[in-house]
């Protein structure tokens, strides 16, 4: 391939064409620096003879405009490709589509059933969505003891969010028999993790007291971790914590937040 030899310095008279798998490799390093049109270029031909991850990479790249002007419809068709053959990122992509109604209608039911496909076949980000979509969907009684199985299978392979919302089952007693010391356990080891809404219930714990000591400068670190990663729980909370402390406790509690993990791990 021309593109190739030009990238990487090989000379297509004397080099045979590269296998698949060396190809999607290099594609795979171009789209991780960010060449998003030589990563494209690569895939294309191997999509077009049906590879599902060449498939799956032109369809991120469309619907998300990268390399190119952004094309979510056609963008999805590719990630219907590939998933149709199985592949459980692009199953995944494609149930993220529908959620966001990017280049699909915006779906639901739709949404389960890619994240349902990628989550058998053990995608752990999938497992997490899936859970969120069973607790939490629009227009549909929630399946909590459903939702709590695909976190633990998320929480087994490291994923952050899916341990806060075990916690979250636990505290109110949902898809779990309440246990508030299992509902601390997991908000401390994703809050350990980096997980904004993770940090923001053990904040609320230490505030309240339930499962740890009280700790109102502990709770006003983790308060303000969980606020500078996002947490919109953090705001229901972090008020009447702040109002607590004296201004030398305000000051320590900043000082702790920022010692404390900021990135979640990825799975």
């Amino acid at each position: 391939m021309k593109l190739m030899s030009r990238i990487f310095g090989r000379n297509d008279a004397a080099s045979p064409p590269q296998p698949a798998g060396d190809q999607l490799r290099d594609a795979m390093i171009l789209f991780a620096n960010a060449d998003y049109a030589a990563a494209t270029a690569v895939w294309l031909p191997l999509a077009q003879a049906g590879n599902a991850a060449a498939q799956n990479g032109i369809g991120m790249c469309l619907i998300g405009g990268l390399g190119a002007d952004a094309d979510p419809a056609a963008g999805a068709k590719w990630l219907l490709a590939a998933a149709a053959q199985g592949h459980a990122e692009a199953q995944r992509n494609l149930a993220n589509a529908y959620m966001k109604g990017e280049g699909v209608p915006p779906s639901d039911v739709d949404a389960e059933l890619w994240y349902r496909r990628a989550a058998e076949q053990g995608d752990a980000a999938a497992q997490d969505m899936l859970s969120w979509l069973l607790a939490n969907g629009d227009d549909r009684t929630p399946d909590y003891a459903e939702a709590m199985k695909w976190a633990q299978a998320a929480a087994a392979q490291g994923v952050a969010a899916s341990m806060t919302r075990i916690g979250l089952f636990h505290h109110n007693a949902v898809g779990a028999a309440r246990d508030v010391d299992a509902a601390v356990s997991w908000w401390r080891k994703a809050a350990m993790l980096g997980d904004a809404d993770g940090q923001a219930m053990l904040g609320a714990a230490h505030h309240i007291g339930q499962g740890v000591p009280r700790d109102p400068v502990t709770a006003y670190a983790w308060l303000m971790r969980a606020r500078w990663g996002g947490s919109k729980l953090a705001e229901r909370f972090i008020s009447p914590v702040f109002a607590s402390l004296t201004p030398a406790e305000v000051e320590r509690g900043k000082e702790l937040a920022r010692a404390l993990p900021a990135v979640e791990a990825a799975p």
